[in-house]
């Protein structure tokens, strides 16, 4: 496919993008394109006017950013989420931007369900204490047989579903977007969320992040939840009310959060970090050799597809 390119300069800023297998990057140097990896934001920031394609990570693209690209025809994320990227400014500028959905699905999924048992039976806390020379023995909750809400039941949602059915869990969906077939199939049954906040014993996210759902989970939903109730996001960090959520776990309003995304990435430094019944992780659901190597794959082909024909299947 690539080829028959003519040169191209492609900035490479997803920092795991073909850490675990070089072949991503080697289909890159094949079609003919010049890979660049800039070493930190400013050297980005200079380069910006050269790129003609771009695979992204996490980092901004703004209207003044976007304005700055003189060449660029695509940013290829690897990834799914697309809310760092000013999408109406992209497509002012002529840029497609291209996301990698189904690739990291898998990985995401795994981590959701690793999340709810760790802070269900407070892992982290008893290693680390361990570790210290303390062995506490603090009670868990457990997941078999329980209820448990997903808001979001979409692809890595539904994954998470039949990794739940393993459990006996009654499941519950939330989502605007129904898929009443899919999720039937599966044992589950759509609900309204302040039904799924009051009924459930998990609850795990699953949305992008949009101006419909920043804070969809703040203070009048943690007052609705059970005490022994745990909540994990895998998603987006602003889906969910930091504040609201510190308060629901420092005065006992839930039992435990698994957070692998927060609004601030890193989360070092945050309140949350500070509370023995949360457990927070820097945004590493799809770190794993098999969802890298897929959504590296999966960017370039995106990158490549774009370049050659000007479109390509995975536009956001």
């Amino acid at each position: 496919m690539g080829k028959s390119m003519s040169f191209h300069t492609i900035l490479v800023t997803a920092r795991s993008f073909a850490k675990a297998n070089p072949l991503p990057l080697n289909v890159l140097v094949e079609a003919g394109c010049s890979v660049i990896r800039p070493k930190d934001e400013e050297e980005w920031r200079e380069l910006l006017a050269e790129a003609d394609g771009i695979i992204a990570g996490l980092e901004r693209y703004d209207e003044d950013t976007l304005h700055s690209c003189k060449k660029l025809k695509v940013i290829s994320r690897y990834g799914v989420g697309c809310d760092a990227i000013d999408l109406n400014a992209a497509r002012k500028k002529g840029v497609k931007v291209a996301c990698t959905p189904e690739a990291n699905s898998d990985s995401v999924a795994d981590l959701a369900i690793a999340l709810m048992l760790a802070a269900a039976r407070h892992i982290p806390y008893m290693d680390a204490m361990v570790k210290t020379g303390v062995a506490e023995r603090p009670l868990g909750v457990e997941m078999c047989r329980k209820t448990l809400g997903v808001i979001g039941a979409g692809r890595i949602g539904k994954r998470v579903m039949k990794r739940a059915s393993g459990f006996d869990m009654r499941l519950l969906c939330y989502d605007v977007r129904r898929d009443d077939e899919a999720v039937l199939r599966l044992g589950g049954a759509y609900t309204n969320l302040d039904a799924l906040c009051t009924e459930s014993d998990f609850i795990t996210i699953h949305l992008p992040l949009t101006g419909e759902t920043r804070g969809m989970i703040s203070e009048n939903q943690f007052k609705k939840m059970k005490r022994t109730a745990v909540i994990v996001n895998t998603a987006r960090g602003g889906i969910v009310d930091e504040g609201a959520l510190y308060h629901a776990l420092k005065t006992g309003g839930i039992f435990a959060a698994g957070l692998d995304v927060s609004v601030y990435e890193p989360p070092c430094g945050s309140p949350l970090c500070t509370l023995p019944n949360c457990i927070v992780s820097p945004h590493i659901g799809a770190a794993t050799i098999e969802a890298t190597h897929s959504m590296g794959m999966m960017a370039v082909e995106n990158l490549l597809t774009v370049l050659e024909t000007g479109t390509c299947p995975y536009l956001a």
